[in-house]
Parts: structure tokens; C-alpha cells; sequence
């Protein structure tokens, strides 16, 4: 049965969409954001190759270089000014959360709210900046030991391919801090989104391509186009699924009036984390590995690098271990981000609310505890097998990386919340309609 807010958003139609002037604004916005940043996924990095360059990544489109370029939406492998993406900043914000919880200053930073926050907040973009310049100066390196893609190599090139790619990263940065504050949704999400779904048709072409000329068998196309819907499918069901757990208010009386004696659930979803764990470990697994990746040229290079290479391809043992673990280490660290069972606990017995069978206070954070670890290792397992199992099938067969698991889970679990975020912003302004027209009768009267 579908819930209220979805049966009101769907009722609503377009009429009521038209109406939303401040949901239409907010739409465009972040359409025309995106469009900006795909413009951008096009301005190359000045002193490259374009012709070289594009063999050294067909010839490595298979391994993790290839898998970081679906991330950045084909700007890695055309060395745009946006080919570091926004993978910095992502890793700038899970080393702050980590140093959150570590740090006693930063962790008294945490609790001052909107106040500490910002300065939190500054600090990660401090922090984007030095490892955008860190990794940018080993993309620049690393495109100078390629033989022939620089026209020019020195520090001059060195120089000027830093301070591009930097001031790209900080731009999305910066873009993505807009979307979210001026448009609908998390931007740092909708623009990775928006970089896997623009190359989604041609990823389609090159499938169908394969299949005509027979590299690949239609019957082997036709299960993999019948996999990414089961994957879909699964992903929907998992992302809607929650853990509703009791709770009871108890009656209390006031005069000759009884007010209480209701009770609620507090919902808990299967993967609080959403779509960060694979996120997060994408950007700590690919973007050293993808710096030693363009130093792997065609004259061979260093033989640990050759070996390295080899080791974390696609669908290596090495590669889908640390993959898996890193995705189970950020289910956990950002489940007890972003849910707190000590303050939930304090808060229901603020309000007199308990769940039946436990005591409130520590005994019900305890259990809330409790119940979400468990949910949490459901959740770990699930995104592991959604990024993991496809990926397997798709090593052993040239398909692209953008029917893999971690594609689609990423895709299917930002339009959710886009559609969360449109609805919400729909039934305020039903609301806020509803609130006029009840006031200006009011005044009639």
C-alpha cells in the first residue's frame, strides 16, 4: 500500500506542479547546473595528446582506470579540467569524519552545531585543496612519463595541470554546495549520477555494437540487460525496506482531559548509509590507483607498478577484497554518523516514549544498538553483493562498467531521493496553499 505522501504527491499531478514556482526555480537550477557541469567534462587540460591519450586509456579501459572514468563522466579519460571530479572533496569529508570521532576538538566542533559545523566544514575544504593538489600533481607526473602525451613536459606543464585540475575540483565543490542549497537533493550525489547517466547511451550503443559484429552473443546481452532490471528490482525493494520498532507513550492526565496512550514506530532502514559506503570506497580505491595507472605506458614502466595493475583489475581477487571491505567499514562508520542510539534513547524519554519490554534510558539505547547492528550487517551484505556480484560476472566479458552493480545502485538510489526531495518540497507548497485559502476565508468571514 503506498504511503500518504506519495499518494498526495501522486494526486497532486501536474497542475499542482505547475503552480510550485519554487519547485519549477529549483529544477531548472539544478538542471542547468548539470549542464554546466558537463560542459565542463569537455575543456581539455592545456599541453595533452588527445590521440595518444585515448589509446593509453582504451588499452587500460578495463581495470580501474577505466572504472574511475564512469565516475568522472568521461573526464578522466578525455583529461578535462574536471578530471579529479568531486573524489577529493569525498575523500576530504571521510578523513574530517573520521578525525571527528577521533579528535577531542574536532569532536567538541561537532556538538556546538551550525556554528562548528562550518568550521568543520571549512576545514574539509582546506583539506580538498591539498589532496587535490597531491593528486593532480600525480596525475601530472604521471601523463609526463607517458611517452608522448605531453608536447611540452617541465614544471611549466606541471604547474599549469595543477592549478587546472584543482580549481576544477573546487568549482564542483562549489557546484555541488549549490545544487543542494538552491536546488533539490544532495549535489554531490547528483553530479556523479549525472556523469554515469550521460554516457549510459553510448555504453548501450557500444553493447549493441559488440553484439552485432559478435564479439558478444545476443543470448549473453539479453541476461545482462535482464540482470541490471533484477539488480533494479532488488535495489528498490531493499532501499524501501525498514525495521519499525514500537513505541508506546504512556497516558497522562491533565484536569479532566487524558492525553497519551498512543503509540508509533520509530522506522529504521535497512541501509541507513544509502549510497555513501560505495561511494566513499570507490574514491579511496580508485584515485591512488588510477595516478599509478598512467604511469603504466606502453615501454612497461616499473614492474610493481605492472604487477600492481595487474592485481586490482577488474574482477581480481585482490581488487573485490578491499572493495568489500571498505564498502562494510563505511556501512558501519556512517550508520553511527548519521544515527545516534544513546540520544534516540535520551529523547524518547524526554517525551515519556519507551519501548515495550525495555526500561528507557541506557537499556533502550542498548537495544536500538543492538537492533541496528544487525540491520547494519544486512545492509553491509547487501550493498557488498549488489557492487560485488555483478562486477564478477562483468570481468569475464567485455561488457561496460556502467551495467555494474555499483552504477546502478548509485543511479536507482539518487533518483529515489531526487523524487523524496520533489515530493516533500510539492506537498509544502499543497500545504502551504491550503494554509492561504483557510485564511483568506477567515478573513471573509
Amino acid at each position: 500500500m503506498a504511503r500518504t505522501p506519495d499518494r498526495m504527491a501522486v494526486g497532486a499531478g501536474l497542475g499542482a506542479f505547475s503552480k510550485a514556482s519554487d519547485l519549477r526555480q529549483r529544477i531548472l537550477f539544478t538542471l542547468g547546473a548539470l549542464i554546466v557541469y558537463r560542459l565542463g567534462t569537455y575543456i581539455p587540460v592545456p599541453g595533452i595528446n588527445p590521440d595518444i591519450l585515448a589509446d593509453i586509456f582504451s588499452r587500460n579501459s578495463s581495470g580501474i582506470l577505466g572504472m574511475f572514468d564512469m565516475f568522472s563522466g568521461g573526464s578522466l579519460g578525455r583529461m578535462t579540467i574536471f578530471a579529479l571530479t568531486i573524489m577529493p572533496y569525498i575523500t576530504a569529508s571521510i578523513i574530517m569524519q573520521l578525525m571527528t570521532s577521533i579528535v577531542p576538538s574536532l569532536e567538541t566542533l561537532k556538538k556546538e552545531g551550525e556554528a562548528g559545523r562550518k568550521i568543520i566544514n571549512q576545514y574539509t575544504r582546506y583539506l580538498t585543496v591539498l589532496l587535490a593538489t597531491v593528486q593532480g600533481y600525480g596525475i601530472a607526473v604521471g601523463l609526463e612519463q607517458a611517452q608522448g602525451v605531453v608536447y611540452d613536459p617541465g614544471m611549466f606543464f606541471r604547474v599549469t595541470t595543477v592549478v587546472t585540475l584543482v580549481g576544477g575540483t573546487l568549482f564542483l565543490m562549489w557546484l555541488g554546495e549549490q545544487i543542494t542549497q538552491r536546488g533539490v537533493g544532495n549535489g554531490i550525489s547528483l553530479i556523479i549520477f549525472s556523469g554515469i547517466v550521460a554516457n549510459l547511451p553510448s555504453a548501450l550503443a557500444g553493447t549493441f555494437e559488440l553484439g552485432r559484429t559478435g564479439a558478444l552473443s545476443p543470448f549473453l546481452i539479453l541476461f545482462f540487460l535482464l540482470m541490471a532490471v533484477a539488480v533494479i528490482a532488488f535495489i528498490v525493494f531493499i532501499e524501501r525496506s525498514q525495521r519499525r520498532i514500537l513505541i508506546q507513550y504512556p497516558k497522562r492526565q491533565q484536569g479532566n482531559k487524558v492525553f497519551g496512550g498512543e503509540s508509533s514506530h520509530l522506522p529504521l532502514k535497512v541501509n541507513v548509509a544509502g549510497v555513501i559506503p560505495p561511494i566513499f570506497a570507490s574514491s579511496l580505491l580508485l584515485m591512488p590507483v588510477s595516478i599509478l595507472s598512467l604511469s603504466n605506458t606502453a615501454d612497461g614502466g616499473a614492474g610493481w607498478l605492472v604487477t600492481l595493475n595487474a592485481l586490482l583489475g577488474r574482477g581480481q581477487p585482490l581488487y573485490l577484497g578491499i572493495y568489500i571491505a571498505l564498502i562494510v567499514f563505511f556501512a558501519f562508520f556512517y550508520t553511527a554518523i548519521v544515527f545516534n542510539p544513546s540520544d534516540t534513547a535520551e529523547n524518547l524519554r524526554r517525551y515519556g516514549g519507551y519501548v515495550p519490554g525495555i526500561r528507557p534510558g541506557q537499556p533502550t539505547a542498548d537495544y536500538l544498538d543492538y537492533v541496528l547492528t544487525r540491520i547494519t550487517v544486512l545492509g553491509a551484505a547487501y550493498l557488498s553483493a549488489v557492487c560485488i556480484l555483478p562486477e564478477i560476472l562483468i570481468s569475464q566479458y567485455s561488457v561496460p562498467f556502467y551495467f555494474g552493480g555499483t552504477s546502478l545502485l548509485i543511479v536507482v538510489t539518487v533518483t529515489q531521493d531526487t523524487m523524496t526531495q520533489v515530493q516533500s518540497h510539492l506537498m509544502a507548497h499543497q500545504y502551504e496553499s491550503l494554509i492561504r485559502k483557510s485564511n483568506l476565508r477567515g478573513k471573509k468571514r
